[in-house]
């Protein structure tokens, strides 16, 4: 098996529906699951300083790694996904 990494982009505020959407597609995936973690306030350093991360259509709200037989499978997996924005696949090595 392999390791992806998905970063889920985009906010906007909850409903039920969306809040259905989520737990119906983590139950899907559940076996596929190593880690995940939700992301909320962010900060970004640069050479120009630091700025707070705005919860918006780009902001990065979720961190997931799973396991997959190859990337054929870890695109459908996210490709299942009810993200907001969109969904980011990295291999792991």
């Amino acid at each position: 098996m392999a390791k992806f990494l998905f970063l889920t982009i985009g906010f906007e505020k909850p409903t039920p529906t969306i809040m259905q959407a989520w737990g119906n597609w983590f139950e899907e995936i559940k076996d596929h699951i190593i880690s995940q973690h939700h992301l909320s306030s962010g900060l970004e350093i640069s050479h120009a300083g630091r700025r707070g991360l705005p919860m918006d259509l780009d902001a990065t709200t979720g961190v997931m790694v799973i396991e997959a037989k190859d990337r054929e499978e870890a695109e459908k997996l996210a490709a299942s996904n009810p993200y907001i924005t969109s969904i980011r696949v990295y291999d792991l090595n």
